[in-house]
């Protein structure tokens, strides 16, 4: 990269973290208040507004609650205000948990106050009518002026975990530990379903928001937040829809490479009937569009809670392995053969081992015992060949992970086991990954697995382990590959493209199709070869053909007709000029008989011995532009062998785009 390149790339990364910064700002007094209004507190332990309270208090959050009702002196033990303007000392943050009719003078009351930041739980806006859609975007536009930030409406919450915080702004009492995992949610239910997963599996959590009906706060500040947040090393997001998945795709990236970001995204079904009227878009979804996304960011996408939980928990406490290799350590021959398919299918190895680490194994485990990778340790395995084979196998320098395989049989006490398998993770290299399937109905040996950095990763059954160790390995090799280099249009090149294009639009107001004459000047213009063209009437077809030269492709230029081929309106390999005044006459003929009108012939230079490829633009109402590429011609819908990114679109995302298909 030249200094000029290195200069512009800085010069990127230096705005990007300048955008970013500037996103996470507000969500610290969301999501590490000092001070916390509560608004609709109540009496009642049965209400959102008492139980608010009550857990606020009961988790011991380490700044100043404030409770604000008009009709109470005090709630729970607290003084009560009657509005936040009378509490009289700056607010980090104000929960409203009033009726729907109260909320605006709520949120006006706090804007008044110059609260930091607001989470509105209660419900009945845009879930409910475009009526009160419209009266939401009303609470976006004061908090806005007033310099806050909202999060919700319809929304559980935020929890904050840190021993420093200890906030549980959420209306429902669950706990789960401490740890590294930030957690986003758009639905409030699941929301509660997630932490009580994370709760009952001793996963540990840094902070969690369920931002509701996301009228102001969505995935790219919490993300932006957590990126920043020491606390935080692995973000999880359950997404039902995208904000602003433009912004996402410019700045999570960056996030990407230092902190691994797994999602879920529900609706996995095409966004409503788009009409086919040109191939890229025929191959496009919505579903496409965030497949796009998230590859191009190196977001790791899970098809469930569940894959996403035992991806999460592997990237919480283990490194991302440096490669796809993998030793599979076991006391039972059936599950470490399961193992092994579920790796390999997924493009995971298990390699030889060195001959030195066979020596090693064989000196101390029965001749009965099978020590190449799996390793069969037979059912009769003692706690302690459990550990010595981890550090064995983790010595050998073929090997980037590894899997131990338990199941209870004969005296073998699964705790004794599990303590050995944590003793060994403290020892085998810092780079190598750990994970642990317990073929057990008893839950209780996984408590004392732990890692350098928490609990190791658990699993029920060897797919699951193999599943998400995959995922994590490709996240690897995405954070590996070189960034890349953006194409950078001078100012001289975009006013030639933008007269090109000023052209090709003077008098026309609808949608169009350029003619291919301006398409190829833009070709040109951006120094993109083409094939040798001319458009002409069908009378002057055959003279222009002998200028050309042969073999030529023949085409009709009709807005009336998109799939040409489909219409007979196309004519391959003609290598003479009676060849193209016949197929001439023909196409005018067939499009004709299709309904067309015939705005003329397109003659051009057929390329030969080449692969067919479709690069192509599709426009999403929700992502914007799509780039396409994919295999060509005429059996391009059917065949679906496409990729798709968002723009920009570097030289490496070009390249996994080929390379994918």
């Amino acid at each position: 990269m030249s200094a000029t390149d290195t200069s512009s790339e800085q010069a990127r990364l230096d705005s990007l973290r300048e955008e970013r910064l500037k996103m996470a700002a507000p969500m610290i007094p969301i999501l590490r208040p000092r001070s916390i209004a509560l608004l609709g507190a109540s009496r009642n332990p049965d209400t959102i507004g008492g139980t608010m309270l009550a857990n606020l208090i009961r988790r011991g959050f380490k700044g100043d609650l404030y409770p604000v009702n008009p009709k109470a002196e005090n709630i729970q033990g607290l003084k009560c205000y009657p509005t936040v303007g009378s509490i009289g000392k700056p607010v980090d943050l104000a929960i409203i948990m009033v009726p729907a009719e109260s909320v605006k003078s709520a949120v006006l009351e706090c804007a008044e106050a110059k609260t930091g930041g607001l989470v509105i739980i209660s419900a009945g806006f845009a879930e409910v009518s475009q009526e009160r859609r419209e009266q939401e975007k009303e609470l976006v536009e004061i908090a806005h002026k007033a310099g806050m930030r909202m999060v919700g409406p319809n929304c559980l919450g935020v929890v904050n975990l840190a021993p420093d915080v200890c906030m549980n702004g959420s209306f429902v009492d669950i706990w789960p530990p401490f740890g590294n995992i930030g957690i986003l949610s758009q639905s409030g239910a699941l929301g509660a379903a997630i932490l009580d997963y994370a709760r009952v599996n001793g996963i540990g959590i840094s902070s969690f928001v369920s931002v509701g009906n996301k009228a102001d706060v969505s995935g790219n500040p919490v993300v932006c937040y957590w990126a920043e947040d020491p606390n935080t090393d692995v973000i999880a997001l359950y997404l039902e829809s995208f904000g602003h998945p433009q912004r996402f795709a410019r700045l999570a990236p960056e996030i990407a490479r230092k902190k691994p970001i797994v999602a879920v995204k529900s609706g996995r079904s095409s966004a409503g009937s788009r009409a086919a009227s040109s191939h890229s878009a025929a191959l496009a979804s919505l579903d496409v569009a965030v497949d796009a996304l998230f590859e191009q960011a190196g977001v790791i996408r899970t098809n469930t809670l569940e894959e996403l939980f035992d991806v999460v928990t592997l990237l919480s406490s283990q490194p991302v392995p440096e490669g796809n290799r993998v030793a599979v350590i076991t006391n039972a021959g059936g599950p470490g053969i399961l193992l092994a398919d579920a790796l390999e299918a997924r493009g995971l190895q298990l390699p030889e081992f060195r001959g030195e680490t066979l020596n090693q194994l064989r000196a101390f485990l029965p001749s009965t015992a099978a020590c190449a990778n799996p390793v069969d340790m037979i059912a009769s395995a003692t706690a302690e060949q459990f550990g010595k084979s981890i550090r064995i196998a983790a010595a050998d320098p073929n090997i980037d992970s590894i899997i131990v395989i338990y199941i209870p049989v004969l005296k073998t006490l699964p705790h004794n086991v599990a303590a050995e398998v944590s003793a060994a993770a403290h020892e085998i290299p810092a780079n190598k990954s750990l994970q642990v399937v317990f073929l057990s109905a008893q839950r209780d040996p996984t408590l004392v697995l732990r890692g350098r950095k928490g609990q190791l990763p658990c699993y029920s059954f060897p797919e699951n382990a193999a599943n998400a160790l995959a995922a994590v390995e490709r996240y690897g090799r995405w954070r590996k590959r070189p960034q890349g280099k953006y194409f950078q249009a001078g100012e001289t090149l975009r006013q030639e493209l933008r007269n090109v294009i000023d052209r090709a639009m003077a008098g026309r107001e609808e949608r169009f199709w350029m003619e291919p004459k301006e398409v190829e000047k833009v070709l040109q213009t951006l120094g993109l070869a083409t094939a040798p063209s001319a458009e002409v009437s069908a009378p002057q077809a055959g003279e222009c053909a002998e200028k050309l030269g042969y073999p030529l492709v023949a085409k009709v230029i009709s807005n009336d007709i998109i799939h040409k081929s489909d219409a007979g309106c196309v004519k391959l390999n003609l290598r003479s000029r009676a060849e193209v005044e016949r197929a001439v006459t023909m196409i005018q003929d067939n499009a004709l008989k299709a309904g067309g009108t015939v705005d003329g012939i397109l003659l051009q230079r057929m390329i030969e011995g080449e692969l067919e490829a479709l690069v192509g633009v599709s426009t999403d109402p929700l992502f914007g532009p799509l780039i396409v590429c994919g295999i060509g011609g005429v059996l391009v819908e059917v065949l679906k062998d496409a990729s798709f990114r968002l723009p920009p679109v570097s030289n490496e995302d070009a390249r996994d785009m080929i390379s994918s298909l």
